[in-house]
């Protein structure tokens, strides 16, 4: 594999994760910590979370289609969508904890 190939999980000859943007990685981190803090208390549902990453994704898409697909943009997909999954799966938890109404 080349030097200049890389993806999130590419290590460095000495093991450990390389981070490629520090930045982003700490405003993702921030981010899916706020959203999950809202949903602990009760401020925001998990349906409401993935509707917002939906929306994000959306106005991803629709860039990507005005000024072409990149690798970036494709990697920035690909991060939204791996959120949804996760808030997708935290939601289906929600919901069999809740007690069935009849």
């Amino acid at each position: 594999m080349s030097e200049f190939i890389s993806n999130d999980n590419h290590r460095s000859l000495d093991g450990r994760r390389r981070i490629e943007d520090p930045h982003g990685e700490a405003a993702i981190l921030l981010v899916e910590s706020l959203i999950h803090s809202l949903i602990a208390r009760r401020v925001l549902s998990f349906a409401e979370a993935i509707e917002i990453v939906d929306i994000a994704g959306d106005a991803k898409r629709e860039i990507a289609a005005d000024v072409g697909e990149s690798a970036a943009e494709i990697q920035t997909l690909t991060i939204l969508d791996a959120i949804r999954a996760t808030l997708s799966i935290d939601l289906a938890g929600d919901e069999r904890s809740k007690p069935l109404v009849i």
